[in-house]
C-alpha cells in the first residue's frame, strides 16, 4: 500500500510537529502499560501473591515468658510495659472468627448471628477487608467488633519490627477505609492459647503492646478448620461448668458450612443454658475497642479501598479480555485453517475455472509520488507481463523526477499522466478516466509484478459477479529482521486471512500493491474515495455493499517494498489502522440494511472489527499476564500457556507458508516476532484509537523508498524484460 502526503503543513512546522507528536506516541501506551502492571501488582498484593510469607515457626522454649501470662487469661494487655491478662466472666462467650471476611461464608455467619441476636469479634486480614469492605462495614453496623489479624497473615515471629508495623498499619488502613474505624484488638496469626506463648512469640506480643494494641488469643478452640463435623465443633466450642470463654472459629479459609450449621444449633442451645454471646468489650464491661476515624486518615483509607476495588475490577476485566482474546485468537486460527484449506482445495482442483478465460487487454494504473528509486523496476516488471496491458503512471505531483524517468524509458503502451499533488484516490480516479479498458489493475509505485501476475489477477473476472480481485502481496525486502517479521505477517496474517474472507464472501481489503477491478463496478460506487486514509478498504467495502463478489487470486503475486525501520513501519500501520477504523465507521449503516449490504454489515463488519481492531488491541494482555505469571507465578503454567499459544501460531504460520510455497526457514524469527512485533502493532492501534476518540486528523505519511525490490526474489520466476535485462 503506497502512501504519499498531501502537503497541508508548512515545511518549517514539520520538525516541530514531529517533536510534539513523538512523546505522545510512546508515552500514552507506556502509561497504560504501567497502570495495568500497577493494578496487577496491587491485586497480587491483596491476594497474598506478593510479599506473602507462609512460614510457621515450630514451638520453642517459654522460659522468658512471664508466668502470669502463661497461666493467665486469653486477653493480654502489654501496653503499659507490665503485662496483665484478663479472662471472660462466667456464662459469657465471646465468639471470634479469624481470616475473613469471606464473600461466601461471612454473610452466612453474620446471618446466623443476627438471627440469634448474638455479637462476636471478627479478626480480619487486611487483604480480605480490602477486597470485601462492605462485609466489614456490615459487621460494625450489626454490633460486632473488629480486630486486626495482620494484612498478609504471616507468622510475625519471623518478621522485623518494620514489617510488623507495616502489617498493622496496612490492616488498620483497610479497616478505616471499609468501616471508618480503628481498632485496638489484635490476634497474631497461628496463635492459640496463652499457655502456648513461647520465647519467639512473646517478644512480638510485647512489641504489639507497645504499639497500643491488646492481644487476644483464645481458651476454647472449636477446631472447625479441621471440618470434624457439626457435633464435634459444638462439643469443642462448649466451655465446661459455665465458665466464660473466648471461642476460636473461622469464617474464611475454605468451606465453612459445618461452622455455619454448628452456630445455628450452638447459639440457641447455650442461650437456653444461660450464656450470653457478646463482643469482647461487652463481655469485659470495658469501653469499645473501636475509635471513629476522620479527616486525612479516613480519606487515606477510602482511597486505599477505592484503589483495591479498582484493581479488582480492572484485573477482572483484563481476565475477561484475556478470555476474549484467547477465544478470538483460537477462533480465528481455526477458521483460517479450515476455510483457507477449503479455499486452496477449491481453486487448485483439476479443471477449476472462474469462467471463460479472460484474454482482453487490461489497464494497469500506477499512482506514483516521489518513486524515483522504484518506478523503473516497477514499469519494467510490467513489460514482462504475459497478459496484454497498457500502463498508466499517474504522477501525483512528484518533485524527484518520477515522471521524467518513465518518459525517458520510451516503452510501448506506457503513458504518463501528470497532476498536481492531490493524493492517491485522486490519482487513481485520474487514471480511471484515462484508461482504455474495462478491467483495471492497480498497483503501487514501489511494487514489481511477476510475468504471470496480471494474467492470474484478471481470470476471476470470467465470473460476471466478480467486481474486484485481491492479489497475493509479498515482502520483497525480507533480509532484515523487520522485513522477515513483515514477511511472516503478510503470508500468515494477510494472505491466509484473504482465503478465509474469500470463502465467507466478506473480504475487507483489496491490497493497494496488487488488485484488479471491474470498471463498471467502480463507476457504480463513484470511484475511489478520499473519505478515509484506507481507500483500498473503503472501496472494497463499498463494492460488497453494492452486491459484487470480491475474491482472492493466490497466484497473482506482487513483490512490494516493506518499511525497513520501526519509524516507517509505525507510520504505515498507524495510517492503515486509523483508515480501517474510518472505513468501518463509514460503512456502519450496513449493519441494519438489507440485501448484499446487510449481509456484509452483519458478517463482514463484525469479523473485521473483531479480528483487525479488537483482537490486536487486546493481544498485549497475553504478554502482560506472561510477565505477571513469570514474576509472581504460577510460572510453570504461565510458560506452558504461552508456549501453547505460540505453538498454535506456529502451526498456522507453517500451514500458511506451505500454502504459499514459502521456505520455512523464515519462521525462525516467529517467537521474537510475537514478543516484540506485536508490541509495535499494539502501540500503533492504541494511538489510532486515541486519534479516533479525540477527533484527531491523520495525514498521509510518505515512506522512504530504497528501490531494493527490483525483481521477484525467486530466480525460478524471473523472466527477461523487453530490453533483455532481468526484472
Amino acid at each position: 500500500m503506497a502512501s504519499r502526503p498531501r502537503h497541508r503543513a508548512a515545511t518549517g512546522a514539520r520538525d516541530g510537529s514531529r517533536q510534539r507528536r513523538l512523546p505522545l506516541r510512546f508515552l500514552l501506551p507506556a502509561l497504560v502499560l504501567v497502570a495495568l502492571m500497577a493494578m496487577l501488582m496491587l491485586r497480587g498484593y491483596v491476594h497474598s501473591e506478593i510479599l506473602a510469607d507462609h512460614r510457621v515457626r515450630p514451638a520453642a522454649a517459654s522460659d522468658r515468658v512471664p508466668e502470669d501470662v502463661l497461666t493467665g487469661g486469653p486477653v493480654i494487655d502489654a501496653r503499659s510495659g507490665r503485662p496483665t491478662t484478663l479472662s471472660v466472666p462466667d456464662h459469657r462467650l465471646v465468639l471470634t472468627f479469624d481470616d475473613g471476611p469471606d464473600p461466601v461464608w461471612t454473610p452466612k455467619v453474620l446471618d446466623v448471628l443476627k438471627k440469634h441476636d448474638a455479637h462476636a469479634v471478627f479478626f480480619v486480614t487486611g487483604t480480605m477487608a480490602s477486597r470485601y469492605p462492605d462485609l466489614v462495614e456490615r459487621m460494625v453496623d450489626e454490633g460486632h467488633e473488629i480486630g486486626l489479624h495482620t494484612f498478609n497473615h504471616p507468622d510475625l515471629s519471623y518478621q522485623s519490627k518494620r514489617r510488623i508495623d507495616w502489617e498493622l498499619s496496612q490492616n488498620q488502613l483497610a479497616i478505616s477505609g471499609a468501616a471508618g474505624i480503628r481498632t485496638s484488638l489484635f490476634r497474631p496469626p497461628y496463635s492459640s492459647f496463652s499457655a502456648a506463648m513461647d520465647n519467639e512469640s512473646w517478644p512480638v506480643t510485647e512489641y504489639i503492646g507497645s504499639r497500643g494494641y491488646i492481644t487476644v488469643v483464645n481458651n476454647t478452640d472449636s477446631e472447625d478448620w479441621r471440618k470434624p463435623g457439626v457435633d464435634e465443633i459444638i462439643r469443642r466450642a462448649t466451655p465446661k461448668g459455665g465458665d466464660g470463654a473466648i471461642v476460636l472459629m473461622h469464617d474464611s479459609g475454605g468451606d465453612r458450612h459445618q461452622t455455619v450449621q454448628a452456630l445455628d444449633r450452638f447459639l440457641p442451645d447455650l442461650k437456653a443454658r444461660g450464656y450470653a454471646f457478646q463482643n469482647l468489650t461487652e463481655a469485659l464491661d470495658a469501653p469499645s475497642a473501636h475509635t471513629r476515624v476522620t479527616g486525612l486518615d479516613l480519606w487515606k483509607g477510602q482511597a486505599w479501598i477505592f484503589l483495591v476495588q479498582a484493581s479488582e475490577h480492572i484485573t477482572d476485566g483484563l481476565v475477561v479480555g484475556l478470555a476474549i482474546i484467547g477465544s478470538l485468537v483460537i477462533g480465528r486460527f481455526v477458521l483460517m485453517l479450515l476455510l483457507s484449506g477449503w479455499h486452496a482445495r477449491r481453486v487448485r482442483r483439476r479443471g477449476f475455472r472462474w469462467g471463460p478465460p479472460v484474454t482482453e487487454p487490461v489497464s494497469v494504473l500506477v499512482p506514483a509520488y516521489n518513486e524515483a528509486k522504484c518506478i523503473e523496476n516497477t514499469v519494467r516488471s510490467l513489460m514482462a507481463s504475459e497478459h496484454p496491458i497498457e500502463v498508466l503512471v499517474i504522477d501525483d505531483g512528484s518533485s524527484d523526477g518520477t515522471a521524467r524517468i518513465v518518459e525517458a524509458m520510451g516503452l510501448p503502451n506506457v503513458r504518463v499522466v501528470r497532476q498536481l499533488n492531490a493524493g492517491k484516490p485522486a490519482a487513481l480516479n485520474r487514471g480511471l478516466a484515462n484508461a482504455r479498458y474495462d478491467i483495471v489493475v492497480m498497483m503501487d509505485g514501489d511494487t514489481v509484478f511477476e510475468p504471470a501476475t496480471v494474467r492470474e489477477l484478471v481470470q476471476p473476472f470470467g465470473d460476471p459477479r466478480v467486481g474486484a480481485v485481491a492479489g497475493n502481496a509479498k515482502v520483497g525486502n525480507r533480509d532484515t529482521l523487520i522485513g522477515a517479521w513483515q514477511h511472516i505477517e503478510y503470508v500468515m496474517g494477510f494472505n491466509l486471512d484473504r482465503r478465509m474472507y474469500d470463502v465467507l464472501r466478506c473480504m475487507p481489503t483489496i491490497p493497494g500493491a496488487v488488485g484488479a477491478f471491474r470498471r463498471s463496478a467502480l463507476e457504480r460506487i463513484g470511484g475511489m474515495s478520499d473519505d478515509t486514509l484506507a481507500e483500498d478498504t473503503d472501496v472494497t467495502m463499498a463494492l460488497h455493499r453494492d452486491g459484487w463478489k470480491v475474491v482472492y487470486a493466490e497466484n497473482a503475486r506482487a513483490w512490494t517494498e516493506a518499511p525497513e525501520t520501526v519509524q516507517q513501519l509505525w507510520s504505515q500501520r498507524y495510517r492503515w489502522s486509523y483508515g480501517t477504523m474510518q472505513a468501518i465507521w463509514k460503512h456502519r449503516r450496513a449493519l441494519v440494511e438489507r440485501g448484499p449490504s446487510g449481509r456484509f454489515g452483519r458478517v463482514g463488519l463484525p469479523l473485521v472489527s473483531l479480528f483487525m481492531v479488537l483482537a490486536p488491541l487486546l493481544a498485549p494482555l497475553i504478554d502482560v499476564f506472561l510477565l505477571y505469571g513469570l514474576v509472581f507465578g504460577p510460572t510453570g503454567k504461565t510458560i506452558a500457556a504461552w508456549l501453547g499459544v505460540l505453538a498454535l501460531q506456529a502451526v498456522c504460520a507453517a500451514y500458511a507458508f506451505r500454502l504459499d510455497r514459502e521456505r520455512m526457514t523464515h519462521l525462525i524469527s516467529l517467537p521474537l516476532q510475537q514478543i516484540l512485533y506485536r508490541q509495535i502493532m499494539y502501540v500503533v492501534l492504541l494511538q489510532s484509537w486515541i486519534t479516533a476518540l479525540t477527533g484527531g486528523r491523520l495525514r498521509w505519511q510518505k515512506l522512504r523508498r530504497t528501490g531494493v525490490v527490483g525483481a521477484p526474489p525467486d530466480p525460478a520466476v524471473r523472466q527477461p524484460a523487453a530490453d533483455g535485462r532481468p526484472v
